[in-house]
Formats: structure tokens, C-alpha cells, sequence
């Protein structure tokens, strides 16, 4: 249990897919501005990962790799995906449409986001069992949305503060994520310890 918890909490604080392995950006920076906006996208975002897991795993296991189509992997994947991002469209649009409008053009992007895609090569890469991936998947998930909602707060208060013209929109923003990235880096050995 202290490895499924070492592996969840790692994909949350110390391997944040945006923060540290800088996957998934173009919804970090384009999704950030409001806290309602950047938590529907997180929580989109770990749904599909979570899922995308779910299927991913077993196709590789128990198809590709018997028919040595390992090669295939990334198509496949990317297939998976995009399908699970056309179910998740079609559920916001019919439950949650003001969510739907909020997202926008950036729930499509799911299926691009290589934030997803990262996270179910590395499940088969770093030799994560079923059980693993799903928690790996959760810690990333879970990393991304809380990225998400602290950029959005940094977001808030940037927005409204007085800074030099040339600084203003997006390098403003660049060095407040980029601050936001070392906060995280600061738990890179807290997790390990806490767990011995």
C-alpha cells in the first residue's frame, strides 16, 4: 500500500507532468484565467487519463504484445484517446453545457494533450502494473488539476497588478508559472521521507 500511495503522491507534487516534465502546457496557459474554467479542465483532463489508462493497459498487455505490435503502441494509444475525449465532449455538451462553453476549443485539445499520452506510455515504460498505472494515472490527474487551480489563483492575482508594459499578458505569466515550478520542486525529498 506505501507504494501505491509513494507512486500517487509522486505523480501529484514531485513528477507534476505540467510543472516538472512540462507536458500539457497549451491548457495550462490557455485554460488558467478563471478557477471554475481551470478546474473543469483539470478534472476533464483526469478523467480521460484515468480512462485512457483503464483501456490502454489492457490492449497493450493482452493485444499488442502478443502479437508482438508493440510498435503500434502510440497509435493506438492516441486512438484511445480521442475517442474517450469525443465521450467526454458528448457527456459536458448534454449535462454540463455551461462547461462545455467555458472550455471551449480546449477540450478538443484533450486529445492532443500530451500530458495523456504521457501518462499511459510511462504506465507501460516504467513497468507499472495495472494496479499502479490507475494510481499513476490518479497522481498525474490529480497533479494536473491542482496545477491548474493554483495557476488559476496566480492568475487572478497577476491580472490585477501593476507591471511594467513589457511584461504584461504572457511574460508575466511564463515567470509566474515558472515560480509556481519551483514551489513544486521544493518537494522532491519530502515525499520519500514521509513515507519511510
Amino acid at each position: 500500500m506505501k507504494e501505491l500511495i509513494l507512486i500517487f503522491m509522486t505523480g501529484v507534487l514531485v513528477n507534476n507532468y505540467v510543472l516538472n516534465q512540462f507536458l500539457g502546457i497549451c491548457p495550462f496557459l490557455g485554460v488558467s484565467k478563471k478557477f471554475d474554467q481551470a478546474s473543469g479542465m483539470g478534472l476533464a483532463v483526469t478523467f480521460v487519463m484515468l480512462f485512457a489508462t483503464l483501456a490502454t493497459f489492457p490492449i497493450y498487455t493482452y493485444l499488442l504484445v502478443p502479437l508482438k505490435l508493440q510498435y503500434l503502441q502510440t497509435i493506438v494509444f492516441i486512438l484511445v484517446i480521442a475517442a474517450l475525449v469525443q465521450f467526454v465532449e458528448i457527456m459536458l455538451k448534454r449535462f454540463i453545457p455551461a462547461l462545455f462553453k467555458a472550455l471551449g476549443v480546449y477540450l478538443p485539445l484533450i486529445t492532443t494533450n500530451c500530458a495523456v499520452l504521457g501518462v499511459t506510455l510511462n504506465n507501460i515504460t516504467d513497468g507499472y502494473t495495472f494496479v499502479q498505472s490507475i494510481f499513476s494515472s490518479l497522481g498525474v490527474g490529480a497533479g494536473f488539476w491542482l496545477a491548474m487551480v493554483l495557476f488559476a489563483g496566480v492568475r487572478s492575482r497577476i491580472e490585477n497588478c501593476p507591471a511594467p508594459k513589457c511584461f504584461k499578458g504572457l511574460p508575466v505569466t511564463l515567470v509566474s508559472a515558472s515560480i509556481v515550478a519551483l514551489a513544486f520542486y521544493g518537494f522532491s525529498g519530502v515525499v520519500e521521507n514521509l513515507l519511510k
